[in-house]
């Protein structure tokens, strides 16, 4: 009888503490689900904001922020689809790029187009210092109204980190960590002065989480993104808006190692689409993937554990690896067999074996042009 009595004591005991926990246990719940909601309403009036608002409300970025941008990176994709877009805006613009070329035949297109000023400057952003000497003589007497920091590389194709070669290792860290960061530092000053100005700087989706087979690629672009929340957090009273733009895929020459990549659609779209959205976000948000497909997938993504993005990472950029080398393969296959009938086609002069020859070998130098 006295176990009896001592066990209903001992679960009277546990059912009063179990219906305290509970209620605390109610009350952290309601507070946590308040708590998300919350968050997925402010991201979502966010959005409506950054995406929807900022195109119905177009800005006048000669009156906010000056009269000349420079665009880096801007002979060809996104950063050449951005001059389009400032252009379009009234903008006088400075185009810095390696490809002499391609540069000025997209000045000359631009000037054709808009009525303003286009200068370009060559340079190769992965070379020595000095080249900041020579950008800085060319636009020191420009009232620079917006930076666009556009310029980068990436790997070839997705690759681990052993598999990068020396020389692109060399180009990530200067060219996506210090042409960013030596032009931020040479036309910050004049805006600061100005007391407005805008600075974009273009960053990327893969360094939301880490990223395996993009390590030192997602690695340059994290140090893109702080960079781009500590200038604001420092100069948020100088009346300079400077914005991070996190785009997942846009269908340019990087990533023309894989067809489905280059193929522009709803979910990976062309530079120009890319550049008539993300420039539209200018002044409404300081963080945003630029294009509205992208955000919805980014936001999808970022929910996901660490574990779980790098595996699916991990077999997406298996998946690239695969099918390039299975194009490359098929690529040398039908190089050495059209060379093989060229061959033919001069040591054995029949006249039966030389059309089909001379069709191989029309294919051989059209292969030959198509490659990357």
């Amino acid at each position: 009888m006295a176990v009896v009595d001592s066990f209903d004591f001992l679960y009277s005991n546990c059912k009063d503490v179990f219906a305290s926990t509970r209620d605390w246990l109610a009350i952290f719940g309601v507070y946590y689900t308040c708590k998300k909601t919350l968050t997925f309403t402010y991201s979502l009036l966010s959005s409506l904001n950054c995406h929807v608002l900022s195109k119905i409300q177009q800005q006048d970025f000669r009156s906010l922020y000056g009269k000349w941008a420079v665009v880096t990176g801007s002979s060809e994709g996104i950063g050449k689809a951005y001059a389009h877009e400032l252009a379009n805006r009234g903008m006088n613009l400075i185009l810095i790029s390696k490809g002499e070329q391609q540069l000025k035949k997209t000045a000359n297109t631009i000037t054709s187009q808009f009525a303003v000023n286009v200068i370009p400057i060559v340079v190769d952003f992965s070379g020595s210092s000095q080249i900041y000497d020579e950008i800085w003589l060319a636009i020191k007497d420009k009232e620079i109204g917006i930076l666009i920091n556009n310029v980068g590389v990436m790997y070839d194709y997705p690759q681990l980190f052993l598999e990068v070669p020396e020389e692109r290792l060399w180009q990530l860290i200067n060219v996506n960590i210090m042409a960013t960061t030596m032009m931020t530092h040479m036309i910050l000053p004049q805006m600061v002065k100005r007391g407005r100005g805008a600075i974009v700087m273009m960053s990327s989706a893969s360094c939301m989480k880490i990223t395996p087979q993009m390590t030192v690629y997602a690695g340059t672009k994290k140090y893109v993104d702080y960079f781009v929340q500590a200038l604001k957090y420092e100069y948020k009273n100088s009346g300079v808006v400077i914005q991070s733009l996190t785009p997942l895929y846009v269908a340019t020459r990087m990533t023309r190692y894989s067809e489905t990549l280059s193929n522009p659609n709803l979910l990976i779209p062309s530079a120009s689409v890319y550049a008539r959205h993300a420039v539209a976000t200018l002044g409404y948000s300081a963080r945003t993937t630029g294009y509205l497909p992208h955000s919805i997938m980014l936001w999808l993504l970022t929910m996901l554990p660490d574990t779980l993005w790098m595996w699916g990472a991990t077999h997406l950029n298996n998946g690239l690896r695969r099918r390039r080398r299975l194009a490359s393969m098929q690529m040398y296959f039908f190089l050495v067999a059209s060379n093989f009938c060229y061959l033919t086609y001069l040591l054995i002069p029949y006249v039966k074996i030389r059309p089909c020859s001379s069709f191989f070998l029309l294919c051989s130098f059209l292969s030959f042009s198509s490659l990357p």
